[in-house]
């Protein structure tokens, strides 16, 4: 776990603490908090079926709250990148980077 990776997990949190109330039903909560869990505790997205399973369910739900009106398309596109930085990609790439 590294320190960004905990920070993007605190931002999923946040959201789902200052909009989900408001702006999710109990189960959409559930599903970011449940991806935000998988991305976070993921070594390898390649081998966790569950964390990409997960990811592309919030994924849908991004697009249904935009189609919906319920969120706008820079909010759901915030939660998506913060949920993605929960995940190993941002580490896999920073260590090619290196």
């Amino acid at each position: 776990m590294t320190p960004q990776r905990s920070h993007a997990y605190g931002r999923v949190m946040r959201t789902l603490e200052e909009l989900g109330p408001a702006k999710l039903l109990a189960h959409e909560q559930d599903g970011i908090r449940d991806a935000a869990d998988s991305m976070v505790f993921s070594r390898d997205l390649a081998a966790s079926h569950d964390a990409r399973h997960a990811y592309r369910a919030i994924e849908d739900l991004a697009a249904q709250l935009v189609d919906s009106g319920r969120w706008t398309a820079q909010r759901a596109d915030r939660l998506l990148d913060d949920l993605w930085a929960c995940g190993p990609g941002c580490d896999a790439a920073a260590s090619v980077a290196a």
